[in-house]
């Protein structure tokens, strides 16, 4: 069986700014196996990493991602006040956090955020950065919004897809195996609540659980053998799963 993979979620975001170039460096540097973004459309267009559909949260600013040019987004700092140690991190572009984690090998999960605004044409731009960046083998693309999962699938047949979820779907594995899209990813408080993780397992599917902050909850899953783990904290789950396997080859 493959050994779970560690995904830091909007990058080490327990440690620096969420969704910046700072975040997914430290993701990095702490040997986290992939890297979790979402991604938003500005005013003129251009795909740019932000969780909210506003930046009220992350920035001294307030109003709509949709309503700001990237040179107006540009301008901002990201959580300043909670991490001061990072003073100057912006709102990246995908294609700036492609490019600079491409030489690592890392793998990059994109979050469509077409769940409140389903941004014009978002699934075509992502589309075509993932293959300027020559990524397309190292991506993986989810969304609540399945429907743009789907429009994905028919831009790029051969892409790697999963349905992101947080309320309980019934029969999510046959949804998923039915409409020919690759894995699931559950949120963890759910999986909690009936022998789901089992039945996830056991699809076939790729399983990606979010978000995993719990040191019992990594252990747990990693343990039960999911796809990944999805952290704000990479570098625990990493640990978590070097001790595992530390245990494993000593009991041999």
């Amino acid at each position: 069986m493959d050994k779970t993979k560690i995904f830091a979620h909007r990058g080490a975001s327990g440690y620096a700014p969420e969704n910046t170039l700072e975040a997914f460096a430290l993701a990095v540097s702490q040997k986290a196996d992939g890297i979790e973004l979402d991604v938003q459309l500005t005013r003129d267009g251009v795909p740019v990493v932000i969780h909210d559909e506003t930046i009220d949260r992350v920035t001294s600013k307030t109003g709509y991602v949709k309503d700001y040019t990237l040179k107006e987004l540009k301008k901002l700092t990201v959580m300043e006040k909670r991490f001061p140690a990072y003073p100057s991190s912006k709102i990246p572009t995908l294609e700036e956090v492609l490019d600079a984690v491409k030489a690592s090998g890392i793998w990059v999960n994109i979050e469509l955020k077409t769940g409140i605004y389903w941004y014009p044409e978002i699934e075509q731009k992502v589309a075509q950065i993932v293959q300027k960046c020559d990524m397309e083998h190292r991506v993986i693309y989810s969304s609540f919004n399945h429907y743009s999962i789907q429009k994905i699938k028919q831009i790029v047949p051969e892409a790697e897809t999963a349905y992101l979820y947080s309320d309980v779907i019934w029969n999510v594995t046959d949804y998923a195996k039915n409409t020919k899209v690759d894995g699931i990813h559950p949120a963890v408080y759910h999986i909690k609540m009936a022998d789901f993780l089992n039945e996830y397992i056991k699809s076939g599917l790729n399983v990606r659980v979010w978000t995993v902050n719990d040191t019992t909850d990594m252990k747990w899953l990693i343990e039960a053998g999911v796809t990944a783990v999805i952290t704000n904290y990479p570098d625990v789950a990493v640990k978590i799963r070097e001790q595992r396997e530390n245990q494993n080859h000593a009991g041999k």
